[in-house]
């Protein structure tokens, strides 16, 4: 595979989408092809297990959250993201494995360590390739949800408490000390352009 897999994360609101914008358009500017995707989502099957996944009316115990997860996941890779690296594009991917980490393992069922070794496995049993790096965009739990609110109506996601995404972070966090290689942490305060300097500096685009 010639193409690059970049992920990026981040709990609510920390600007993932305007940071994915920006980055598009540098590699435009450089001529690299490229796919812009996401998680749940990225493919027709996935985009489907994406709404119900989210839909506020239904009740998904955890358990079912990770198995939906992985089930658009696999459609996802080999649908999209394979495709797209062996004809030599650039994935940038709206999360990947590591929000499955962070959201189940440690948002649902609180760091539990026979949780985390399930998604351990399912991760290696049906994702043959991983992001080459992946951006974590840190920003304080509140000023994300403030920014949140004011997309609109919250999903079924978005809807959890303060103390579900606080575990989410945690998550966070525990991916990128296990992983420090390929998980790079951004400041994800400040403007869209001050971001987008910070991503620059690691990516090492120019």
């Amino acid at each position: 595979m010639t193409g690059k897999f970049i992920s990026f994360e981040g709990t609510e609101g920390v600007g993932k989408t305007t940071a994915i914008n920006a980055l598009c358009d540098k590699l435009t500017t450089l001529g690299i092809q490229f796919i812009k995707t996401r998680e749940p989502g990225g493919s027709v099957l996935a985009e489907e297990l994406r709404a119900i996944f989210l839909d506020k009316t239904r009740t998904i115990d955890a358990d079912t959250e990770i198995l939906l997860m992985f089930a658009a996941r696999a459609d996802h890779l080999h649908q999209t993201i394979l495709p797209a690296l062996q004809a030599g594009k650039w994935v940038i991917c709206d999360r990947f494995c590591d929000s499955t980490m962070a959201y189940q393992g440690f948002g649902r069922y609180f760091g539990d360590a026979q949780a985390m070794i399930k998604i351990e496995q399912l991760t290696q049993l049906f994702v043959p390739k991983l992001p080459d790096i992946t951006l974590w965009l840190d920003l304080d739990i509140k000023t994300g949800m403030s920014r949140a609110g004011k997309r609109g109506a919250f999903d079924r996601m978005e809807a959890n408490d303060i103390a579900f995404f606080e575990r989410v972070y945690q998550g966070l966090a525990y991916q990128h000390s296990k992983y420090p290689a390929r998980i790079k942490r951004i400041d994800a305060a400040g403007t869209p352009d001050e971001v987008a300097k910070r991503i620059d500096a690691v990516l090492d685009l120019f």
